[in-house]
C-alpha cells in the first residue's frame, strides 16, 4: 500500500503519518516512512533518536553529484534525469522500532520553479519507492503534492488530505484536490483532525461534499502536554491511537489490501 498525506501546515499530517506507520508496522508490514515536508518533523514524532541530526537526501551534495553528474544548488545544463537510486533505501534510511525512515528535503530551489540535480534524484528515488518496492510507503508531504508526478501518482493507493475545522484548511483541501486531479490522482480521502465536538465534524463534512471521509481524530490535550513536555507523542493519547486504527481499517476496502 502506498499512502500520501497532505494538508495545510499545522493540521496534523505528521501525526497521522507517524501513527499510520506504527499501526502498519505493528500489524507485521514492512514500512518505509518518507518525510517530504521541508519542516521535517517525522523523525521526532516517530521517536527516532537524535532526529535533528538526520540529513535530508537533498542536502547530500556528494551523493547528488555522484548519481546525477552535477553539483547541487548550481545551474547545470546537463545532468542525469534517471540516476541510480535502487540502493538508497538500504544505504540511506534509518530504522527505529521496525520503521524505516527517509527524509527527502526540498525538491525545488525556492522561488525558481526550475528542476535541478537534487530534484532529479528525489523524483527518481520516490518513483523507485512507489513503483518498485513491496513495502508499505507512507509519504508525509507539505501543503501540496509537488513530490508526486504523473508517473508515480497512478500507483498511490490513497492521497489523504488532513483537515481541521477552519476555512483555510478547507480551502487548502480543495486546492490539493485540484492539483491531484491535474496529475491523474483520483483516490482521494479526507481525515478530520482536532475534532472537539460534533459541530466540528459536521462543519468539515458539510464543507467538503463529495469527498470520502476515512475518520475524525479527536483533539486531546494529552498530546499537547506530551509535546510541551518533550515526551513521546505516539503513545500519548489512547483516543487518537484508537481512531487511527479505525482509519487503518477503513483503508483496506478501498485499496484491495488483505489484512
Amino acid at each position: 500500500m502506498k499512502i500520501a498525506i497532505s494538508g495545510k501546515g499545522g493540521v496534523g499530517k505528521t501525526l497521522l503519518a507517524s501513527r499510520l506507520a506504527r499501526t502498519f508496522a505493528d500489524a507485521g508490514y514492512s514500512v518505509i516512512a518518507i518525510d517530504a515536508d521541508p519542516d521535517a518533523n517525522l523523525a521526532a514524532t516517530l521517536g527516532f533518536p537524535n532526529p535533528d541530526k538526520v540529513m535530508p537526501i537533498s542536502e547530500m551534495s556528494d551523493l547528488i553529484e555522484e548519481r546525477t553528474g552535477a553539483k547541487p544548488g548550481q545551474s547545470a545544463p546537463f545532468y542525469r534525469l534517471n540516476p541510480k537510486v535502487d540502493d538508497l533505501p538500504e544505504n540511506y534510511s534509518l530504522e527505529h522500532e521496525g520503521i524505516k525512515l527517509m527524509v527527502m528535503g526540498r525538491i525545488k530551489r525556492g522561488g525558481t520553479g526550475c528542476y535541478c540535480p537534487e530534484g532529479a534524484l528525489l523524483q527518481a528515488l520516490l518513483a523507485h519507492l512507489l513503483l518498485a518496492r513491496n513495502e508499505v510507503v507512507i509519504l508525509d508531504m507539505e501543503a501540496g503534492i509537488e513530490h508526486l508526478a504523473r508517473g508515480t501518482a497512478k500507483v498511490v493507493d490513497k492521497l489523504i488530505i488532513v483537515v481541521e475545522p477552519g476555512r483555510r484548511s478547507i480551502e487548502t483541501a480543495y486546492r490539493i484536490a485540484e492539483l491531484a486531479k491535474d496529475i491523474g490522482l483520483q483516490n482521494l480521502a479526507v481525515v478530520g483532525n482536532k475534532i472537539r465536538s460534533q459541530s466540528d465534524k459536521e462543519f468539515i463534512i458539510s464543507s467538503l461534499p463529495g469527498f470520502e471521509f476515512l475518520g475524525f481524530i479527536p483533539y486531546d490535550q494529552a498530546l499537547v502536554d506530551a509535546d510541551l513536555g518533550n515526551l513521546p507523542l505516539l503513545d500519548s493519547s489512547q483516543r487518537i491511537t484508537d481512531e487511527v486504527r479505525n482509519i487503518y481499517q477503513a483503508l483496506f476496502p478501498t485499496a484491495n489490501v488483505a489484512g
